[in-house]
């Protein structure tokens, strides 16, 4: 039989298989030594789903326990001993909340709704409805324990609807029971009217919610639902001029610009997005996309012809060492200027000479000024540094993200 230290020879490299050969009581000691690496004691923890040692459950709940222990060890003992009710009292403790360690105040959480702790319902329905995908796991997660043992009628009761991540709980919940969700497309809270439109399956039932809506804003979801459904971009151009091309009016932002944004950002926007720059990237017409090897190549030519001896342009994730965006770089003297990859537009970094300007803009590149850069296109929010609010379109232009 190999040895643990031969089946995990490097963090990140676990023979599986082979750990689940190994006997779990030299697994469960293993983990139960706090002087082995943490990068053996997970996948030695993972091995031993379904067969933990009664005799190590003390020894193993104390790796838990103890906030030395790396979270990657600690959440995976959580979900290992997810059945154990002494854990109960510990996870409830005050303590618990001053434990900031990565992950861990989700993974109380969902512990506690699958150990049948019904006080952490309206904790579990908040994280639940989390932006993050980790904590929206860790969420449904213990939500659905405390639904299998308690049903969910109990719990929907015991959350009631007064807060959006409660109404949210309540769409999930009807869409598994294989009941209409529509009624959600009016709700006041995008986030909720986003999870209906997600989860509707009945093309009829949103063509004829469609004349039922009691606000605009929940024709345009049911639009937006009824499209995702039939990719029939016919039909959607049909509603969005039965609607009345309902759009969010930007001052400052020009057609140019719109075009080019909401094509970009409209269809993948986040879920607090009016659904009206949804419904506007399925139905207007896309703007021709711009040759970006062209775009570069005559950047250069001007910058070039004028004589300030450019850089060759390198990608936004190349010059930052890292990730990916919507713009090139091309350096020229103290200059760094900008190249969209979303249409002819060019800004500077910093501070800026004339002469890379008129060169850019003799080449049929359009500046993008400070004070164009600066409008802040209204309630199309999108992922950026944490954030999934609305950006400017100097953001959303020259876009770069780790």
């Amino acid at each position: 039989m190999r040895s643990i230290e031969d089946l995990i020879p490097q963090a990140g490299s676990a023979n599986t298989a082979g750990l689940r050969e190994v006997d779990a009581e030299e697994l469960a000691r293993y983990v139960a030594d706090p002087g082995n690496p943490w990068w053996r004691h997970r996948p030695c923890v993972i091995a031993l789903t379904g067969r933990v040692p009664e005799r190590y459950v003390p020894e193993l709940i104390a790796r838990v326990q103890d906030p030395r222990e790396t979270p990657e060890v600690r959440r995976a003992l959580l979900d290992l001993l997810a059945d154990r009710p002494e854990l109960l009292p510990w996870l409830r403790h005050e303590d618990r909340a001053s434990d900031t360690a990565y992950g861990m105040g989700d993974a109380f959480l969902k512990a506690r709704g699958l150990l049948g702790d019904r006080s952490a319902a309206r904790e579990l329905a908040t994280i639940a409805a989390s932006p993050w995908r980790h904590s929206r796991d860790a969420g449904d997660a213990g939500l659905d324990g405390l639904v299998d043992r308690y049903g969910a009628e109990a719990i929907l009761t015991q959350l009631g609807e007064e807060r959006p991540e409660d109404r949210e709980f309540h769409v999930w919940m009807r869409y598994r029971a294989d009941e209409d969700v529509t009624y959600a497309l009016a709700d006041p809270d995008r986030r909720v009217a986003y999870v209906a439109q997600s989860l509707a399956t009945d093309a009829d039932r949103l063509r004829a919610y469609l004349d039922e809506a009691p606000t605009t804003e929940a024709k345009v979801w049911a639009a937006c639902a009824l499209y995702r459904l039939t990719e029939d971009r016919a039909e959607a151009k049909a509603v969005y001029e039965r609607l009345g091309r309902p759009r969010v009016e930007v001052e400052g932002l020009d057609e140019e610009l719109r075009a080019a944004i909401v094509h970009e950002y409209g269809p993948g926007c986040e879920r607090l997005s009016d659904p009206r720059w949804r419904l506007e990237a399925v139905c207007a017409e896309p703007p021709a996309g711009p040759d970006v090897d062209d775009q570069l190549r005559r950047a250069t030519a001007a910058l070039t012809e004028a004589g300030l001896a450019p850089k060759p342009p390198v990608s936004c994730g190349e010059d930052n060492q890292q990730g990916d965006g919507t713009y090139h770089v091309i350096e020229v003297g103290g200059d760094r200027l900008q190249i969209s990859t979303l249409g002819p537009f060019a800004t500077a970094e910093y501070e800026f000479s004339d002469a890379a300007r008129r060169a850019l803009e003799s080449a049929g590149f359009r500046w993008i000024d400070g004070e164009t850069g600066a409008i802040r296109v209204t309630d199309l929010c999108v992922y950026y540094f944490g954030g999934r609010n609305a950006v400017t379109v100097d953001t959303a232009l020259f876009y770069w993200q780790d």
